[in-house]
């Protein structure tokens, strides 16, 4: 994938202006590891880079604190104004496909960008953030966040894998993620439709919450190729109106093969 190309890239710079032996050869893979065993990687009080997978900047960043999850905070305030412009100049709470690197290992991660908590550095940096890995939960829940788990396994490069094998149900939850995160490409890989009617979805929708839904088991899917699914979904639009309604989704297949995807005219069409 192009990205991970660009990423090569990006980690030899990093290595070459790091402060290794003359003529050491860099042994990084890219892996996807479980929480468990990342905490000793990076244990507390431990450095190491981050480096965005959209955009390809990198900054260093210090592990505080976190049992659960890594609890982070750049180190300088050089590397929270990059971590400030990889989020568009203002803090968000949205999951982003991170790589860590340490040493001369490269992990699959997922960071949120709001800071919060307490902090300690001199960063220009009011709090900590968190970084998320493979199997790794938030402070109240007690299973992986699904936005989390997402951009993990996008940064690891098995994102598409893990989206062909999901049922229509478990599709509409990827989709109500890539919504409220404003993740135009994460949108486009679960629903169908020209890139007009994916920009119109997420200018249009400032959060959606879905908070009924009836679930048949997934071996009594009526349909091979095609059916509809009504929920019931809680909006927020982006002129800040809130309302809450019945939404039918159509969901499709090109083939039985394929993977199933949302139908974006038609989601368009009962969003009026």
């Amino acid at each position: 994938m192009l990205y991970l190309f660009r990423f090569m890239m990006v980690v030899s710079l990093l290595f070459a202006c790091s402060a290794k032996p003359a003529g050491a050869m860099p042994s990084f893979t890219l892996e996807i590891l479980p929480w468990d065993q990342v905490k000793e990687i990076i244990p507390k009080q431990s450095y190491f880079t981050i480096i965005d997978v959209e955009t390809g900047l990198s900054f260093k960043v210090q592990r505080r604190a976190g049992s659960k999850h890594a609890d982070v905070q750049p180190v300088t305030k050089k590397d929270t104004k990059i971590m400030k412009s990889i989020y568009g100049g203002k803090w968000s709470w949205d999951r982003r496909a991170i790589l860590v690197l340490v040493h001369d290992q490269l992990i699959s991660a997922s960071m949120n960008g709001m800071p919060h908590g307490a902090g300690a550095l001199q960063n220009n940096f009011p709090g900590h953030f968190c970084v998320h890995f493979y199997g790794s939960t938030t402070h109240k829940t007690p299973t992986p966040d699904l936005a989390h788990k997402i951009m993990i396994l996008k940064a690891g490069g098995k994102l598409d894998g893990f989206l062909y094998k999901l049922d229509p149900y478990e599709l509409i939850s990827v989709m109500e993620i890539a919504v409220n995160q404003h993740d135009k490409k994460l949108l486009s890989q679960v629903m169908s439709g020209s890139n007009g009617s994916l920009k119109e979805t997420l200018k249009r929708v400032k959060h959606m919450d879905i908070t009924q839904r009836s679930i048949l088991p997934v071996e009594d899917l009526p349909a091979l190729v095609g059916m509809k699914l009504k929920v019931r979904v809680k909006w927020i639009r982006s002129n800040q109106s809130q309302e809450e309604n019945n939404v039918q989704f159509i969901i499709r297949k090109d083939a039985i093969e394929d993977q199933w995807k949302i139908d974006g005219h038609a989601f368009l069409e009962e969003m009026e």
